[in-house]
């Protein structure tokens, strides 16, 4: 079928999308803007998955290959996880997302079995750089419930819950004609239906006995050949799990009253030894009460010592509160090791694959509901390995974070070397045992960081160059606070339930590695980067009243269009004169009605505050309780280093904080912004009165009805659960108690009132928010000629205005001299919230941001550089009549190019009528600049600038959750990532470039390795049979012996991957040449071997041709009764 290729239509769309856009632009701009020549194309462009990083999110099962050296984990979703070394990973999906119930690999075959709780098993092809199944297999009548694939074979023994098991050939998925009913295995030994199958293996020195265990105790030894039961074993206790002795001899099992039984291959009557290794022992020889059940149980032997019995679960009862423990015992000593979460499943890795071998573990996989855990058996005290993977990104959860592709080389070094002296000792001396696969060929050439936000108020710094992820720095910015020690000492002044310390907004400057934070008690920090360590005797603390006298909003008639500019009230050169200042923390707690005022929400730590190198505070700003109302959540936070100037929004207006003096510069409403401009009829605030539950549900319902007429269905069920969310609130609550924490139990599949500004719009109704900022030099006046440096204001009304700041030239004025602050007004207007802003040279080149380079803080006066304001390349200026600037506004339904400093409209393009943008950036490509767009119906879209034209649009993923809108974030270089389960990444590129060379930046699970020899039998056990005993399965279970099976019982289901799978074992040239050399050295090992045998076996027929030869002389001439 011809493919559909949507670049052509939307290439041939965009000569009416420019003419319509054009069309209502003033002529002097469409001349301007045709000199503009674009570079971008629609075949720069091409959505797809890269890397997921992170823990498995709800795992459900496990494999290792022992030879590989490759770790497979499933989850409950369908998820197929794989590791090898570090930076080697890839993820997986099955269709049908059901859990994985276990987990098989073909071991050193390069591929893996996968059973799922639909009843259907997968095979996996993984010689290729990404997995695909080349053969399913669909049960119908009958549900799965253990499987089981011996080492070296090509057939899987599936055991159901009826308690049959079938025998599946893994080379064509088919089933074999051979079955072992449950009846024929249990016969009289028990008058009931003995459950589900729970455990299959084969004995380890007789292939031809397989062990089956049933749910109920009962154990039965089946013999392949004459298909019939050995012997049985019973016990009164369910069965969860059996583990052979390497020998064959012996076999243990553990039960649901937390005991162990050993027994006897050959002495069914009675088990060898019952253990209960938690339960107390009573002294009057009874039976030990019972304990938890032993969920799974392991036996290793060791050629020099004691075998070792490893188990989960059996604690006792009484052991209330108690943590998930893994059981080691060793001869006589036994270790219970505690974990942090529950254990899912666990594995022993052992030095030979063979079962019938001393096995000599050397470590314990432990995978846990939130964690992977692997502990090193050989030393002393069992002390853990370092995990080399990203998997600690829901240590704490992600609240927000942000991506930065392209950053300053000398960055990452620099976040390293202080993050370096953050990591935990003790951990086992060895290398990390799950080693397997090869680093992919190709790399980028830029540095990428990713900036995590957590619910605990920690900020993580992660590595993500070259596909790979590897956390840099931790900064704890809860430390500036004092923590309540209990829930009793909590402050009546917080605004939010739990997690006081949230994450909500980073603002991040990589050149001048100044840091902002918005966390959710309505708080500001601003932090920069130190290499020496300090002692801070007293935080600097910047105490600001934000209020709002006008609050409800009707907009005006013709939201969208633009409105005009005209001078503002006034211009203040010093405004701390007359704009509210800080408040104390000294100051009054309670106005004069006994309602709490000018007090923060978090109280600051009073005692010294160490800071060791890396990221340290310079200055706190926090918001006050005015008269009895909480302070509103920060909606919007901009950093400017070459300003020295900090800006945040809410729904109370704007603050502008001069973080190197300390001092208040702006604190204003939205209203006041516009000035006489204002397009908003807006009313007084009524008095403060009791809230009522009805007027307060109407409120929210008002909210919500106002949205419904332009969302989608699937966005209709977020805001419904969102309303339900509200609702379900205690209406006669306080206003601190009615936000909730963004990591409440709501925070991942509703709305939450604590959030990043790009998913707001359903609070900001009724009050104007400042949702967007932006620090540049720009030509914001239409008198002016030279940029001067502004702040640029978005609002959630669509509103975008202009401040103009006068900053100090020089560094001593700058310490001394105040910050000049004079308002402009309203510069453009769209439909829906401001989003993001950028600016364009004449050129249609991105401007960069104005930066001061780093320097140290810390270090004396005489030895600190001074500091080098950084300007864009070639500072615009603009002669009479002649716009040299342009602005790129986006909002939620739309984008504008305006042209500076005449303000006129040149390109507007509505980016969507039925949903809302979600995520908007303007980013840089190889090839140009784009505008790349996330919105709420899973749409990612990029557009050409400054003409707007639709480059991409592709329906991606359609919006399930506010994690999705909260994490999601676009990056340069065409790479974007969010946060798709509570504890994984997943990123995303829409470059064609970096989707063409993914096949070679992926690592290699697959290497080819030779299979390690088999253990020897010896003299003795070769010369008695005493060794392994050996079945030919082909001849056992093959359609001339066994038949065909049912064609009702199961459906082949041929898999995707078939031809891909091909393609996969032929590609990659080193690998194929590594192969061809590894199977030339096995050739002519095997052909030296085999000429060495020729020569010794000629020699042989020589020796016995000549002794023969002198026998027949010796006795020619004899008579026969001279012998």
């Amino acid at each position: 079928m011809k493919k559909f290729n949507i670049r052509k239509v939307l290439d041939g769309l965009t000569a009416s999308s420019s003419s319509s856009s054009a069309a209502a632009s003033p002529p002097s701009g469409s001349r301007e803007n045709d000199m503009i020549q674009e570079t971008l194309q629609s075949e720069h462009f091409q959505l797809c998955k890269t890397l997921r990083h992170g823990f498995p999110y709800q795992p459900s099962s496990m494999a290792f290959d022992p030879v590989q050296k490759i770790l497979a984990i499933g989850t409950q979703s369908g998820a197929l996880r794989l590791f090898g070394r570090a930076g080697v990973e890839c993820y997986c999906q099955h269709e049908s997302a059901s859990a994985v119930i276990q987990l098989e690999f073909l071991v050193n075959e390069g591929a893996l079995v996968s059973a799922l709780a639909d009843d259907s098993i997968h095979l996996w092809n993984l010689r290729q750089k990404l997995p695909a199944i080349l053969h399913s297999l669909k049960f119908n009548r009958e549900r799965i419930t253990f499987c089981h694939l011996p080492f070296q074979s090509k057939w899987l023994y599936v055991g159901t819950e009826r308690g049959n098991i079938h025998i599946v050939n893994v080379e064509s998925f088919t089933l074999s004609g051979y079955v072992i009913m449950w009846n024929k295995a249990i016969e009289l030994s028990s008058k009931s239906h003995p459950g589900p199958v729970v455990h299959i293996s084969d004995n380890p020195m007789d292939e031809g006995k397989l062990l089956i265990g049933f749910e109920c105790g009962i154990v039965v030894l089946w013999d392949l050949k004459s298909k019939k039961a050995d012997y049985r074993y019973n016990y009164d206790e369910a069965i969860h799990s059996v583990a052979w002795h390497h020998e064959g001899k012996q076999f243990v099992c553990s039960h649901s009253d937390g005991t162990l039984t050993t027994w006897n291959v050959r002495i069914p009557a009675k088990p060898a030894q019952i253990i209960t290794p938690h339960g107390k022992q009573p002294k009057d020889g009874k039976k030990p009460e019972p304990c938890k059940p032993i969920l799974k149980v392991e036996y290793k032997t060791t050629r020099a010592g004691e075998p070792f019995m490893i188990l989960c679960g059996g604690l006792s009862y009484d052991t209330v509160g108690r943590r998930a423990c893994l059981t080691v015992m060793h001869g006589k000593s036994t270790a219970v090791l505690e974990m942090d979460y529950s254990i899912v499943d666990f594995l022993t890795l052992c030095e030979t694959p063979y079962p019938n071998d001393f096995q000599e573990p050397y470590a314990v996989v432990v995978l846990l509901e939130k964690d992977l855990v692997v502990i090193d058996l050989a030393q002393i005290g069992y002390p853990i390995f370092e995990n080399p993977y990203p998997l600690s990104i829901h240590e704490s959860p992600v609240t927000c974070c942000e991506y930065y592709a392209d950053c300053p080389a000398e960055i990452i070094p620099a976040l390293y070397s202080v993050g370096s002296k953050q990591k935990r000792q003790g951990f086992s001396k060895k290398e990390w045992p799950v080693s397997g696969g090869n680093w992919g060929q190709g790399t980028l050439s830029f540095s990428e960081i990713i900036i995590t936000g957590h619910a605990d108020g920690s900020i993580k710094f992660w590595d993500a160059s070259a596909l790979m992820l590897q956390v840099l720095y931790k900064l704890k910015t809860a430390k500036v606070f004092e923590k309540p020690r209990s829930k009793e000492e909590k402050s009546s002044t917080d605004i939010v339930d739990e997690d006081p310390f949230a994450i909500q907004i980073l603002s991040w400057c990589p050149e001048s590695r100044v840091l902002c934070v918005a966390g959710v008690s309505a708080h500001v920090i601003v932090y920069r980067f130190s290499k020496q360590e300090v002692t801070t005797e007293v935080v600097q603390l910047l105490e600001v009243r934000m209020q709002c006298e006008l609050n409800e909003v009707e907009s005006p008639e013709g939201g969208g269009e633009q409105a005009s500019a005209v001078s503002t009230p006034g211009t203040s050169s010093s405004p701390q004169t007359s704009l509210p200042q800080s408040h104390p923390s000294t100051s009054s707690n309670n106005s004069s009605d006994g309602l709490r005022d000018n007090v923060p929400c978090l109280k600051v730590r009073s005692s010294p505050l160490k800071q060791s190198p890396g990221y340290q505070v310079d200055l706190l700003i926090q918001l006050v309780w005015v008269s009895g109302e909480p302070p509103q959540q920060i909606t919007s936070v901009a950093v400017n280093s070459a300003y020295g100037l900090v800006a945040f929004g809410n729904g109370n207006g704007l603050a502008v904080v001069d973080y190197l003096q300390k001092t208040l510069l702006l604190n204003i409403s939205t209203a006041e912004l516009y000035g006489s401009t204002d397009p908003h009829h807006r009313q007084p605030r009524s008095p403060r009165k009791a809230r009522q539950p009805s007027a307060d549900t109407q409120h929210k319902k008002s909210c919500m009805s106002g949205l419904s007429n332009f969302y989608s269905e699937s966005v209709k069920k977020l805001h419904s659960s969102y309303l339900s969310f509200c609702d379900g609130n205690d209406a006669s609550a306080t206003p601190e108690e009615r936000c909730k924490s963004p990591t409440s139990d709501a925070r991942d599949n509703s709305f939450s009132r604590s959030r990043s500004s790009s998913v707001t719009s359903i609070d900001r109704e009724s009050r104007e928010v400042v949702s967007s900022l932006y620090f540049c030099d720009s030509l914001s006046k239409k008198s002016e000629t030279l940029a001067v440096p502004s702040l640029w204001v978005g609002t959630s009304l669509g509103g975008m205005m202009a401040i103009t700041l006068t900053v100090p030239s020089t560094p001593e004025q700058r310490m001394q001299q105040p910050v000049g602050v004079s308002f402009y007004g309203s510069v453009v207007r769209l439909k829906g919230g401001i989003m993001c802003m950028a600016q364009l040279d004449s050129s249609g080149t991105l401007l960069p941001h104005v930066y001061e380079p780093w320097y140290e803080p810390n270090a004396p006066e005489e030895e600190r550089e001074p500091p080098r304001r950084r300007r864009p390349t070639s500072p615009p200026s603009s002669q009479e009549n002649q716009d040299c600037q342009y602005v790129v506004v986006c909002s939620e339904k739309q984008a504008k190019v305006v042209a500076l400093p005449s303000q006129n409209c040149i390109y507007e393009h509505n980016i969507t009528e039925a949903s809302f943008v979600l995520r908007a950036d303007v980013v840089t490509m190889t090839s140009g600049v784009g505008l790349a767009c996330f919105c709420a119906n899973g749409h990612i879209m990029t557009l050409s600038l400054p003409s707007l034209r639709p480059l991409l649009d592709v329906n991606y993923l359609p919006l399930t959750d506010m994690r999705i809108a909260r994490t999601f974030c676009f990056s340069n270089q065409g790479q974007a990532l969010y946060l798709t389960s509570p504890t994984e990444i997943q990123r995303i590129t829409y470059s064609q470039e970096t989707c063409d060379n993914l096949q070679e930046m992926l690592g290699e699970l697959f290497t080819p390795v030779e299979t390690p020899e088999a253990p020897n039998r010896g003299f003795f056990k070769g010369l008695f049979g005493g060794g392994a005993q050996s079945l030919d399965r082909e001849d056992l279970f093959g359609e001339v012996t066994a038949g065909k099976a049912s064609r009702s019982l199961a459906q082949h289901i041929p898999g995707p991957g078939g031809m891909e799978g091909m393609k996969g074992a032929a590609s990659g040239v080193v690998g194929e040449l590594a192969r061809a050399r590894i199977a030339l050295d096995e050739r002519g090992q095997k052909l030296g071997e085999l000429e060495e045998r020729t020569a010794a076996m000629m020699s042989s027929a020589d020796s016995f041709s000549k002794h023969a030869h002198d026998i027949m002389l010796k006795y020619k001439d004899k008579k026969w009764y001279q012998l």
